[in-house]
């Protein structure tokens, strides 16, 4: 049987052979200082803007008999190493000079506004400012990450969500938070949703279903899969015991898939961002892991992804 050291390498060696595909219209890739990040297209226009989402090859990290940008502080890497990754991540935006903001993400609907960088990273999952040269990020491995611009009165936010601060709707209280702050209009706003796990691979529940189809009449949109059922909590069979079997040996539960994606700019072209000024990336992390780190398909020992934008202290 094969060493999981073995296997790791095999893997590794499996991603490194997968043609790389196009990262999708509206979007491109950029490749400096040996590692490539995603841009969108509509936020690389705004000339004051600095942002870009992270993918996994090179770096100083090693996973798997390979190198990697982890961008997050885990059991398996150094800190040393993921600092430097940070310091790269820094340099391919062109925001070397730029303070890094992070956040210690709890799945929240928290949102924090920040007019210098903190001493030490708050609980939450958005973070929001309009002083330049700060470098707002979030961290991922298979939720979406959120960036909005207020194009007009230069205001930013980057935002993490997976299901339950979709739940939370915290995409929409972060640009709640803009508004009361800042004055931020929906219309002003330009959004970006980076890569995430698809609706082709992020099976969830029926507590999952039931929980989205009491906070949202346009859920079933957003699902594939028995929602419907689920939602309801209906009993798929009538006459159980006409197919009951022994202990251990039921089938597993009725399983659907959430396109978080797509509930995410949903809430925000509801809340009024328009819908030509949303772009969302169709990457999948699950499926691209060649490219993109995902906890789904490899597990807690994979790396992290991070998206951030900030506002240039003077445009390039």
């Amino acid at each position: 049987m094969p060493s999981a050291k073995t296997k790791a390498k095999r893997s590794a060696e499996r991603r490194s052979s997968q043609p790389r595909k196009p990262p999708g219209d509206g979007w491109k890739t950029r490749r400096a200082g040996g590692v490539e990040i995603l841009v969108a297209e509509s936020l690389a226009a705004i000339p004051w803007l600095a942002h870009g989402f992270s993918t996994r090859p090179g770096g100083d990290s090693h996973l798997g008999g390979e190198r990697v940008l982890n961008l997050g502080f885990t059991d398996w890497d150094a800190r040393d190493r993921v600092t430097q990754n940070r310091g790269k991540l820094r340099g391919a935006l062109g925001a070397e000079e730029m303070p890094l903001v992070a956040l210690r993400q709890i799945h929240s609907d928290v949102a924090h506004v920040f007019f210098a960088a903190p001493a030490e990273p708050p609980q939450g999952d958005a973070v929001i400012s309009g002083e330049p040269g700060l470098l707002l990020t979030v961290q991922t491995a298979d939720c979406v990450p959120i960036l909005l611009v207020d194009r007009k009165r230069k205001v930013v936010a980057a935002v993490h969500a997976g299901w339950r601060g979709t739940l939370a709707r915290i995409a929409t209280k972060a640009l709640g938070r803009m508004r009361l702050e800042f004055g931020t209009r929906p219309e002003d706003v330009t959004a970006a949703l980076g890569p995430a796990i698809g609706r082709c691979c992020y099976e969830v529940g029926p507590e999952v279903a039931q929980a989205f189809a009491s906070q949202f009449a346009a859920a079933s949109d957003w699902f594939d899969g028995p929602f419907e059922q689920l939602a309801l909590g209906e009993e798929p069979n009538p006459l159980p015991w006409l197919t009951m079997m022994p202990p251990g040996h039921q089938p597993p539960p009725e399983r659907v898939r959430l396109d978080l994606r797509a509930a995410n700019r949903w809430q925000l072209e509801d809340a009024g961002v328009a819908p030509g000024n949303t772009a969302v990336s169709t990457l999948c992390t699950a499926c691209r892991t060649d490219l993109l780190f995902s906890y789904r398909r490899e597990g807690p020992g994979t790396g992290r992804l991070m998206a951030a934008i900030g506002i240039r202290a003077r445009a390039h």
